[in-house]
C-alpha cells in the first residue's frame, strides 16, 4: 500500500505517527511538505523537521520536487491532505481517488457566519476544499478535534464518512505510581498551564482562579509556560494584584522541557476556547500523569477526557473554579486522574495505535471489507453535543 501524506511542514506532533507509517510501510510512505516552516516557529525554538527525515519530501524547495510531490498525489493508493496546493491534488481529486481530507473544524463556526461568507477568499478556499468534490465517493475526513463531525454533518458534507483523528505525540514511559507518589511530596499544589499569551487561549482565567483560590486560602502555586501578546500584561497584572507568591510566569520553555514541568505538576489547566483546534499540551500532561481540568470547548477534549474517569471538563469559570478545588482537596481522586490519564495516552492513544487502526480503515475501503475498529483513533466520530455540567 502507498501512502502519501501533504501538509504545511513537519511538526513533532507529526513525526510519531509518520515513523511509525515508515516503519509498516518502508519506502511507500512519503511525508510532502508544501511550505517551508514559519519562521515565527523557529523563534519559538522548534526545529526545521523537514531536514530530519528520508521519508519527506520539500515541494517547496524546487520544481523537480514539486513535480514529484504532484506525481505521489497520482500514485498513491491512499492520499492524506492536511494542507496543499490545489495544484498537488487536483487531479486526483478529480480521479476519484481514496483521498482523506485531514481537518479540525470549519472555520465558518469559528469566525461567525456572517463574517466568513462575506470573505471571498476563505469562501473560495472552503468551496475547493470541501464542496467541490463532494459528491465523490472515495473522499474521506479525518477529524482531528471532537466538534469537526457536528460542523461538516450540520452542512451535509463527508456523510458517513468522517473518522477521528489527532495528535499521537512521542510518549514517556513512567512507573506511574511512583511519578505520582513524588508529585504528592509537593509542599504546595503544583498547577501547570502551557499555551501561548494570546487572546482565546485565556490566561485572564488563570488569573481569575489564583485571585480567587489565594482568597480562600487555598496552598498552591501556578506556573504558566509560554510568550505571546499578552504576557507582559499578565506579569504586569500578577504584580498589581500581589499574586507573585502564587503565579509564576516562567516564559518560554523548549518543547522538550516542558514535560519536566508536567511530571512535577500535580493538576494541569487548559483555558483555551474553540478556537484550540486540538491542543497537543493535553496529551502531553496526560503522559505525565496529571489530573486534567479543561475546557471542554478544545479540539482535543472531547476524544481524550473521561469526565470524572481521567480528568475533568469544565464549562463555565465557576465549574472550572469548583473542579479545581475539588482536586486541590481530594488526593486520592487526583491519583486515579492522573493513573487513568496516564493509560489511555500510552495504551489508546498511541501512534503505533493510530497507525494500526488507520491503515486497517484504508484496507477495509481498498478491499470493500468491513472496518471494526468500534473506538479510538480512526473510529467513526459522531456528532458530539457540550454537556451542561
Amino acid at each position: 500500500m502507498k501512502v502519501t501524506f501533504y501538509s504545511n511542514f513537519l511538526t513533532h506532533h507529526q513525526v510519531p505517527f509518520c515513523l511509525e507509517m515508515q516503519k509498516k510501510l518502508g519506502d511507500d510512505f512519503k511525508f510532502v511538505s508544501t511550505v517551508k516552516i514559519f519562521q515565527w516557529r523557529l523563534d519559538l525554538g522548534w526545529k526545521d523537521l523537514d531536514k530530519e527525515y528520508d521519508f519527506v519530501v520539500k515541494a517547496y524547495e524546487s520544481e523537480e520536487m514539486l513535480n514529484k510531490a504532484k506525481q505521489l498525489a497520482l500514485d498513491s493508493d491512499i492520499v492524506i491532505i492536511g494542507s496543499t496546493t490545489d495544484e498537488c491534488i487536483e487531479e486526483r481529486l478529480k480521479q476519484d481517488k481514496i483521498t482523506f481530507r485531514y481537518r479540525a473544524r470549519i472555520f465558518i463556526f469559528l469566525d461567525g457566519f456572517l463574517k466568513t461568507i462575506f470573505d471571498k477568499e476563505k469562501m473560495k478556499l472552503f468551496y475547493d476544499r470541501h464542496i467541490k468534490y463532494r459528491k465523490n465517493k472515495n473522499l474521506y475526513l479525518l477529524c482531528a478535534n471532537a466538534y469537526g463531525a457536528n460542523d461538516f454533518n450540520l452542512l451535509r458534507l463527508y456523510k458517513n464518512k468522517i473518522y477521528k483523528w489527532g495528535y499521537f505525540l512521542e510518549t514517556n514511559n513512567y512507573d506511574i505510581d511512583k511519578l505520582i507518589d513524588e508529585k504528592e511530596k509537593n509542599e504546595k499544589i503544583q498547577i501547570v498551564w502551557v499555551a501561548r499569551f494570546i487572546k482565546w487561549k485565556h490566561p485572564e482565567v488563570v488569573l481569575k482562579l489564583a485571585k480567587n483560590l489565594k482568597k480562600q486560602n487555598y496552598n498552591f502555586k501556578i506556573k504558566m509556560l509560554g510568550t505571546g501578546e499578552l504576557e507582559e500584561k499578565m506579569k504586569t497584572a500578577v504584580k498589581k494584584q500581589n499574586l507573585e507568591d502564587v503565579i509564576e510566569i516562567v516564559g518560554q520553555v523548549p518543547s522538550d522541557k516542558v514535560k519536566d514541568y508536567m511530571e512535577e505538576a500535580n493538576i494541569f489547566i487548559g483555558t483555551s476556547d474553540s478556537r484550540e483546534g486540538w491542543g497537543a499540551v493535553v496529551n502531553e500532561a496526560m503522559n505525565a500523569g496529571c489530573a486534567i481540568v479543561a475546557n471542554q470547548k478544545m479540539g482535543s477534549v472531547p476524544f481524550l477526557i473521561k469526565d470524572g474517569e481521567n480528568g475533568m471538563m469544565y464549562s463555565s469559570y465557576k465549574d472550572f473554579e469548583n473542579k479545581i478545588k475539588y482536586l486541590i482537596d481530594n488526593k486520592e481522586v487526583r491519583r486515579k486522574f492522573g493513573k487513568n490519564a496516564y493509560k489511555l495516552i500510552t495504551e489508546k492513544w498511541t501512534s503505533k495505535v493510530a497507525t494500526d487502526n488507520l491503515l486497517n480503515l484504508f484496507d477495509s475501503i481498498i478491499n470493500g471489507k468491513e472496518f471494526d475498529v468500534k473506538d479510538g483513533p480512526a473510529s467513526r466520530a459522531r456528532n458530539y453535543k457540550r454537556k451542561k455540567i
